[in-house]
């Protein structure tokens, strides 16, 4: 595998310090990533960069992941418009341990001259002396040249702190240390660290090492054009705790047609000639969304597992399919919550449900889903009415605590896609 070719047709390909691809291509070599701990979670614009580094790993060469238990104390100013808030020493501890685990993951940190390397800034700046800093390495970068930077020059207007502004030249030192210590020689991250990454290339031949390359790829932006940023809104993590695998399958299962098409050649490993097929498949039945429930297999198994993909499936099912009791019965309340986020709730006291109550004065008294009797069993008489996915047929059934999934809630279905959700006090 040809590394940037492999970037370009998957459309992770921004821009390069020139002759990188030539160099690649002679030489295996150690390239790098850095993940700030800003939040406790890694999150799909993490997932980007975690697949590049796979991807130099499959063309041969050694991917080292930096986590940022330095420069996450101070923030990247980059794409920001204004300051960070700076999180606790606890909190970035917390987070960095959680990218630890996340990140072991993905790449199989193990043994030999080869192999993935996992490695935290912290480690080389805790012993570091300010005064010494400054005078062995500040004084390689002028403050002309970092002012030029586009994520200071955004921030000049409204404002950028010493703090943020010396980002740039920790992460520049970043890049010395580890082509000085681990022979990386390449960096690699979002477009938007262009400047830092080459702040970092220049620190490098200015302290006289060899010629040193970078690699960045396009920001991958959610449908209304923000980025998948790890403390923007509406980010979408990686910890099945702060996106459940079934949202997490949504997601991908939902993506329009022209970003399924981005997405599957930036998020699985399929080849070059699997996807153009996959492709050609879905334009002759876009309907069908064959395309997206591919995307959405592949990531959310590589992501979390095969299970909690059946289980996502099994979820959707509820839906749109033909889900029965025991299907709501085997998915997470957290799911079950997630799947009918949205829908007309009522709720109703459980010593109704202990007595035993019938349907009829049920669901119009005691939790009003209809306005009268009468639209109950017209419904009832059509046909449309379903409690926890089966039919009912019998107006004077009763309904009673063994009705109640997880001893909580009573999914009632009218029609094909009206649901409401009696929820027990």
């Amino acid at each position: 595998m040809d590394f940037i070719s492999e970037l370009k047709w998957r459309g992770l390909f921004f821009d390069m310090i020139p002759a990188t691809d030539e160099f690649l291509s002679k030489n295996s070599s150690a390239g790098y990533i850095g993940f700030d701990p800003s939040a406790p979670s890694l999150g799909i614009g993490n997932l980007v960069q975690v697949m590049i580094l796979r991807f130099f790993q499959l063309a041969g060469h050694q991917p080292v992941a930096v986590l940022g238990g330095a420069t996450g104390m101070i923030g990247d100013p980059s794409g920001k418009s204004a300051e960070r808030n700076l999180l606790s020493k606890d909190d970035l501890e917390n987070n960095k341990e959680k990218f630890r685990k996340q990140l072991s993951k993905y790449l199989d940190f193990g043994k030999g001259k080869k192999a993935p390397l996992l490695v935290d800034n912290y480690d080389w700046y805790k012993e570091m002396n300010l005064l010494d800093f400054l005078r062995d390495y500040g004084k390689h970068l002028t403050v002309n040249y970092m002012l030029a930077k586009d994520s200071v020059k955004t921030r000049l207007e409204t404002g950028i702190s010493f703090t943020e502004f010396s980002y740039q030249l920790l992460q520049a030192y970043d890049y010395y240390w580890l082509y000085k210590n681990h022979g990386v020689r390449v960096q690699m991250g979002g477009s938007d660290q262009w400047g830092n990454i080459t702040a970092g290339v220049e620190l490098v031949r200015r302290l006289g090492g060899e010629e040193v390359f970078a690699v960045t790829c396009p920001l991958i932006a959610k449908a209304d054009g923000t980025k998948f940023g790890k403390t923007e809104e509406g980010n979408i993590f990686l910890d099945a705790e702060m996106t459940s695998p079934y949202k997490f399958y949504q997601f991908w299962l939902n993506v329009s047609d022209e970003e399924a098409e981005k997405y599957i050649k930036i998020f699985t490993f399929l080849s070059e000639k699997e996807i153009t097929g996959l492709l050609t498949e879905h334009k002759q039945a876009t309907h069908l969304r064959n395309l997206q429930k591919r995307l959405a297999k592949e990531v959310t198994v590589m992501v979390h597992s095969e299970k909690d993909y059946r289980t996502a499936v099994n979820a959707s099912e509820i839906l749109f399919g033909k889900a029965t009791r025991e299907t709501l019965l085997s998915i997470s309340e957290k799911d079950f919550l997630s799947v009918f986020d949205g829908v007309p709730v009522f709720n109703a006291p459980k010593s109704i449900f202990e007595k035993g109550i019938v349907l009829v004065d049920g669901l119009t008294t005691s939790a009003p889903v209809f306005p009268s009797k009468g639209e109950l069993r017209r419904t009832i008489k059509e046909g449309g009415l379903s409690i926890n996915k089966e039919k009912v047929s019998d107006e004077n059934m009763t309904l009673t605590q063994k009705d109640l999934l997880n001893n909580k809630y009573l999914l009632v279905q009218k029609g094909k896609k009206n649901y409401y959700l009696v929820v027990v006090d």
